[in-house]
């Protein structure tokens, strides 16, 4: 009996100095379902050092990868780069992929919406999207909107929309920004848009918002930042791009995903206009807790 209180006892002195005492929550609205490696340090953190929730809700069905599972056809036995293969089972394959990478990260609840993951276009072309009956689009937002309204959610991760990336991508933050409109000021969550850089870059990407598409206006060019390189372990050998580089090894059906690997130094999250003002102290105070190294410094004989 003794033994079992002193071990509860530093159970909670523990957790109570490691997490936070208002932990974040945190949906990540992404479209296909090795998205989230942009936000992975961060996710990963918020979970293991601030007992924060990180859920994560998917638009597309990632059937229209199969180009790219040349490797992955020996592993799943199946010829996945002939078209009508590839979209009948990507789908449940990249599904597997994405929860056993979250499992590494620590995600706790997945929300597909199952829209068609139907070509490669460029946001430059994003009305082939937001303009069309590929995707439901009253249904991803009203989706979205009852799902942060249910689970009150303190922030919500999007990908930067921007003209040259996939419309995919563009498309599903846009959405996600239109559900989060629908809500009260007082009730909304902070959105942030995600981007990655490197220290090596010699021109630093600056986020102003995608043009046509003024709900993902940002006015502040300085965004919140996770560095991903901050060392830590035993004579500070490791860092976060290993557990980023663990996710990405799980999508083995995207082959390509693979060449990410030790690519991006930096985690940078854009504060939108569509936010409270008000909530940029809490969202500044939120990156100062994951600058913290909360892993215990052991020696060794």
């Amino acid at each position: 009996m003794k033994l079992l209180l002193v071990s509860a006892l530093f159970f909670k002195r523990f957790f109570t100095h490691a997490h936070a005492d208002d932990p974040p929550k945190v949906l990540v609205v992404t479209a296909h379902p090795d998205d989230d490696a942009v936000f992975a340090a961060t996710n990963y953190k918020i979970v293991h050092d601030l007992g924060g929730i990180v859920d994560l809700a998917l638009v597309t069905n990632g059937e229209g990868g199969y180009k790219y599972s040349t490797l992955a056809e020996s592993i799943y036995g199946l010829e996945l780069t002939e078209e009508d293969i590839g979209r009948k089972h990507l789908p449940a394959i990249r599904q597997k992929e994405l929860e056993e990478g979250g499992k590494i990260i620590g995600i706790r609840n997945y929300y597909y919406m199952n829209q068609k993951d139907h070509r490669y276009v460029t946001s430059a072309d994003i009305h082939e999207i937001l303009d069309s009956n590929i995707w439901d689009l009253e249904y991803v937002r009203n989706y979205l909107k009852d799902l942060i309204e249910r689970e009150k959610y303190d922030f919500v991760f999007v990908l930067s929309a921007t003209p040259g990336t996939h419309a995919h991508h563009s498309s599903s933050s846009i959405l996600a920004l239109q559900a989060v409109e629908m809500l009260p000021l007082d009730e909304r969550p902070v959105v942030l848009a995600g981007s990655g850089s490197r220290k090596s870059d010699t021109v630093k990407f600056v986020y102003k918002g995608f043009e046509g598409y003024p709900i993902t206006n940002v006015s502040d060019t300085i965004p919140f930042m996770f560095d991903r390189t901050a060392k830590f372990g035993f004579r500070d050998a490791l860092d976060y791009k290993i557990i980023v580089n663990w996710l990405i090894a799980e999508h083995k059906s995207q082959g390509t995903m693979q060449l990410l690997m030790n690519q991006g130094d930096y985690e940078n999250y854009w504060y939108l206009d569509i936010n409270d003002p008000s909530k940029k102290q809490k969202t500044a105070e939120l990156f100062e807790k994951l600058k913290v190294n909360n892993f215990k410094v052991k020696e060794y004989k």
